[in-house]
Parts: structure tokens; C-alpha cells; sequence
């Protein structure tokens, strides 16, 4: 059954996950997806923002076709130089190079590890976040998100966290003045609450308090990093380093993959953190793949050059009324829903775009590689529904 929003209701033995759209997608190719029909939709959403170097590109297809023919996966109880050439690869491009790299499978459990590792070290307890944070639906990162519809009774007594407005110095202070504070965690960019951000200064006021009351930075890249925002990670337009960098969604371009970059004076111990499929062979594959692409093809440079020009142009549509987040991370807001414009864009235009927590909320997360004359058809499209 599909309701008037062109949203199709499960109705086989599959657990209902997302509502989803009356579209079946059979192949994809570059910024393209393509149902059974051969029906072509431009792909501006990148399923939650994971396709960082598009669809089926040829570098990824070969080198994870080849790892597969090798090895494909073994655990973490043997040597594996492809784990080394991985994290050599990502904290270069990074510019965190005197970080270590801790593998794992998605950003809810990158996160969980990050808020357990910044306990492990400091000995405390309570972590300060921010109002419209999702960080992911496991039980530690489950508690620093902001919505409790999300937790079920089982999770209503964690460790305590104190929620703060982005952007409030004083009341940072005032939750950290008993230096009981573990780690302070946030997004680069939110994603789910809707592309608000903490501001460069604030980033940097994080950092500074955070050193001075010893409590340790996370950084939610899980969705900002990567390239999105036109750096490698979105704190880095602030000019700030952190002590824990949560990653995951852009890094396997499709494969599940996720990982922490953690600083040099947090000390790990064999047992602290752990993990059976994180860092396997194909995930490695994969990870160095779209690490080789954003490199070879100057995809970061990409991403401000498309922006720029997307932005430019949005600007230009009066009815919009507000532009939100950075490089190709950009959230459009109206002053009414966007569900009806959603199913438009999609059934009208064949075009796939996103929502968030922010009803009136347009997300747009295409592939880094996405060209200017690939994402005109989409400034063209809402010209025409506008």
C-alpha cells in the first residue's frame, strides 16, 4: 500500500525499519541509481550520506573484487598489513598522524567505543552534549542523543548527560565546573537534528575548556567527515584537533565500516576495546579504495567548487528560507513541511533528497564527486515546484 506521499507501508514479514518509497533501485552507476524499469534518479541523498565516491566506481569494484578473490576475512587475532596500509592512508589525508586507528562496523558503535575509551582515561562518568545531537542507537550513544522516544525503558538509568544549547560558552563552563565531566561530545555538523553546527569559535572555546577542566573532546564525524564539508573532517575549519574522531558512513563508500582516531596520550590496553568483523579484509579494501579516490580525484576540492555553486543558486530562490551546513552537506529549509516536496522531487523529477528531525528540512548529501552540470537538474527541478 502507498499513502498520498508516495511512502509505501511494509506489509511482508520483514521488521518495519524506515517508511519507505514506492521505488526499487536494481543498479547504480556514478551519482545514478536505476530501478527495475531502468527508470535513471539523480542521487542526492547517497542512502544517509555513504556514498562518498559514488556508485560502483571502478576503483572500489576492483579493489574489493580483488581482496575478495584473496582473503576476504579473518579476525584480529592474525597479522593483517592491509589494517596498517588502511591507517597509514587515512591519517595522512587526515592530517592526524600521530593518531591510532581503531577499527569497527558503523558510526553508533564508533561513538559507543569513543564515550568508553574517553572513561576508560579519565576515570569519570558524565558527558556534556547538545541539544539536537543523534549519535546513533546503541546504549552508550543512544544516551547522548537527543530524543528520548528513542530509548527504551532499559536504557532510562545511564551514566548522567547534560544537554547544552550549541553555541553556549557560559553554560559549558557551568557543566564543567566540577571537573567531573568525562568527555564533551559533538557533531561536526548535525545530521539528524537538521545541519545546525557548532560555530568555529565555540569549537574552539570546546577545546580550550575541555584541556582546562580535564575532560576529553569527541568529535562525531560520522557523518560531517570525510570530505562532506569540504574538509577532511568539518572541525577542521576551525583549526582544532581532538582527543576521539568517530567515523563511519563515508568511509567504505557502501561497506560497513567505521573507526576512531584517537590521540597519542590515551592509552589503550589489549581487551579495552574490541571487535570481531572491524578492520577486516574487505572492509580494509574498501576503506583504501575511497581513501585512493578522494585523494587521485581531488573529490575535497570538488566538494567546495559544487557547493559554491549550489549554494549560489539556492540563494537565489526566494521561497527558501534558510541554507544550513557546508560543502556538500547542506540542509534547505522552507517554512512549511517538506514530506509533499520530497515525494515530488522524487515521482516528479526522479530525484532522491533526504529529511531530518526538522520537518521543514530539505538534506541534500550527493557523492563527492558529483559535478556542477549533475546537480543542475535539481536547482531546475525546485525552480519549477517552487
Amino acid at each position: 500500500m502507498t499513502t498520498l506521499s508516495g511512502v509505501k507501508k511494509q506489509e511482508s514479514g520483514l521488521f518495519d525499519v524506515y517508511p519507505r518509497f514506492d521505488v526499487t533501485p536494481t543498479r547504480a552507476e556514478g551519482v545514478y541509481v536505476y530501478d527495475q524499469n531502468e527508470k535513471k534518479y539523480l542521487d542526492l541523498y547517497g542512502g544517509h550520506g555513504v556514498m562518498s565516491i559514488g556508485h560502483s566506481h571502478p576503483e572500489y569494484i576492483a579493489k574489493v573484487s580483488h581482496q575478495l578473490k584473496q582473503i576476504g576475512f579473518y579476525s584480529n587475532s592474525v597479522m593483517m598489513p592491509i589494517q596498517e596500509e588502511f591507517a597509514e592512508k587515512l591519517t595522512s589525508l587526515s592530517g592526524y598522524t600521530d593518531h591510532q586507528l581503531f577499527f569497527c562496523n558503523s558510526g553508533a558503535e564508533a561513538n559507543e567505543n569513543g564515550l568508553k575509551l574517553a572513561s576508560f582515561h579519565t576515570g569519570k562518568t558524565k558527558v556534556i552534549a547538545f541539544r539536537g545531537s543523534f549519535h546513533g542507537r546503541t546504549a552508550a550513544a543512544l544516551n547522548v542523543t537527543d530524543n528520548a522516544r528513542l530509548s527504551a525503558p532499559l536504557n532510562k538509568n545511564n551514566f548522567e548527560v547534560v544537554f547544552l544549547d550549541l553555541n553556549d560558552e557560559s553554560a559549558l563552563i557551568e557543566a564543567l565546573k566540577e571537573k567531573d565531566v568525562s568527555a564533551v561530545i559533538v557533531e561536526g555538523v548535525q545530521g539528524v537534528g537538521g545541519l545546525d553546527a557548532p560555530s568555529d569559535g565555540f569549537l574552539n572555546f570546546i577545546s580550550r575548556a575541555c584541556k582546562e577542566h580535564e575532560a576529553l573532546l569527541i568529535m562525531d564525524e560520522v557523518q560531517s567527515g570525510y570530505g562532506r564539508t569540504g574538509r577532511f573532517f568539518a572541525h577542521q575549519h576551525a583549526n582544532v584537533s581532538a582527543d576521539i574522531i568517530c567515523m563511519a558512513k563515508g568511509m567504505g563508500n557502501g561497506f560497513p565500516i567505521g573507526g576512531l582516531l584517537i590521540a597519542p596520550h590515551i592509552n589503550a590496553t589489549p581487551g579495552m576495546l574490541g571487535t570481531t568483523f572491524g578492520g577486516n579484509h574487505l572492509a580494509c579494501a574498501a576503506g583504501i579504495a575511497v581513501l585512493n579516490t578522494i585523494k587521485e580525484e581531488s573529490l575535497i576540492e570538488n566538494v567546495e567548487h559544487v557547493s559554491e555553486f549550489l549554494i549560489t543558486e539556492l540563494k537565489a530562490l526566494t521561497t527558501i528560507k534558510k541554507i544550513k551546513g557546508r560543502g556538500l552537506m547542506l540542509g534547505v529549509e522552507f517554512d512549511y513541511p517538506v514530506k509533499e516536496l520530497r515525494s515530488k522531487l522524487l515521482y516528479d523529477f526522479q530525484i532522491f533528497t533526504g529529511g531530518s528531525a526538522n520537518p521543514n528540512l530539505l538534506r541534500i548529501l550527493p557523492p563527492l564527486n558529483i559535478t556542477i552540470e549533475e546537480i543542475k537538474p535539481f536547482v531546475q527541478a525546485l525552480k519549477k515546484v517552487l
